[in-house]
C-alpha cells in the first residue's frame, strides 16, 4: 500500500498586525523597540521618505495597519495619534541621490537616517522588507511584510505615507501640470501624458526608464 500522503500545513497571515516580533524582542531585554518602513521606490518622482515609529505599549492606537490598506482620512488621523503617543522620525533621501546611488541604496539610507533621528535611541529595531541598512549599529531584524504583520513597522508605514503625500502636494503647488498632489508621482497614466507634453521636472528621477527615454541625448 502506498503511503499517506500528507497535505502540507497552510499558513497564513494575521488579519491584522501584531507584537510578537517586538514582544519577541522585549523578552530578549530590549526594551525601545523602533518599527522603521519607507515609502516611495516606485514614483517617477520625488523622494523616497522613511519613518521610525517607537511605540508605547501601553498606549496604541486603534486600528494600525499597513497604510496601504487603509483610506487617506484613516492614514491622516492615525498619523495624528501616533505624534501624541509614540516617538516619532521622518527622514528622506531626494531624487538626486535616488539617481546618484540607486533606489535600493537610498531607501535604504532614508531608513538609516530615520532611526539615527529619533528623539531618544532606540535598543532594537525591526525594518520592513528584505535587507537590513548597513548603517544600522544596533539589533535590527527585516520582515519581508513586515508592515502588514508588526504594530511598530506598520506604524512607521501610515508616518512615511502621510509625511510623503504631503510633500508631493506641496511640490504640486510649484510644479505646476504634473498634477503631483493626485498621483504622488507614480507612473499613472496622467503622469506619463504630463511627462510626454511637459518634459521631465528636477523632481523626476532620471535613473528610471521612463524619465530616461525623455531626457536629452548626451
Amino acid at each position: 500500500m502506498a503511503p499517506e500522503k500528507i497535505a502540507p500545513k497552510k499558513t497564513t497571515k494575521p488579519a491584522f498586525p501584531d507584537l510578537k516580533a517586538e514582544r519577541r524582542l522585549v523578552g530578549a531585554g530590549y526594551q525601545r523597540i523602533a518599527g522603521i518602513d519607507e515609502v516611495g521606490r516606485g514614483p517617477l518622482a520625488g523622494p523616497v521618505v522613511a519613518a521610525a515609529v517607537v511605540l508605547d505599549f501601553g498606549n496604541i492606537p486603534v486600528g494600525i495597519a499597513d497604510s496601504k490598506a487603509l483610506t487617506a482620512e484613516r492614514r491622516e488621523a492615525l498619523y495624528e495619534e501616533l505624534l501624541g503617543v509614540a516617538d516619532v522620525s521622518i527622514a528622506y533621501c531626494s531624487c538626486a541621490t535616488v539617481d546618484r546611488i540607486n533606489i535600493l541604496q537610498a531607501s535604504l539610507l532614508a531608513m538609516t537616517r530615520a532611526l539615527a533621528a529619533l528623539p531618544a535611541p532606540a535598543d532594537a529595531a525591526l525594518v520592513d522588507g528584505r535587507d537590513v541598512p548597513p548603517g544600522i549599529r544596533l539589533p535590527c531584524e527585516a520582515i519581508i511584510g513586515g508592515d502588514a504583520s508588526s504594530l511598530s513597522i506598520a506604524a512607521a508605514s501610515i508616518v512615511a505615507k502621510v509625511c510623503r503625500d504631503r510633500m508631493m502636494a506641496a511640490c504640486d503647488r510649484t510644479f505646476h501640470g504634473y498634477e503631483l498632489g493626485s498621483h504622488k508621482g507614480y507612473a499613472t497614466p496622467g503622469h506619463r501624458a504630463a511627462l510626454a507634453r511637459l518634459g521631465p521636472c528636477r523632481l523626476h528621477r532620471t535613473s528610471f526608464a521612463p524619465v530616461a527615454a525623455l531626457m536629452p541625448a548626451k
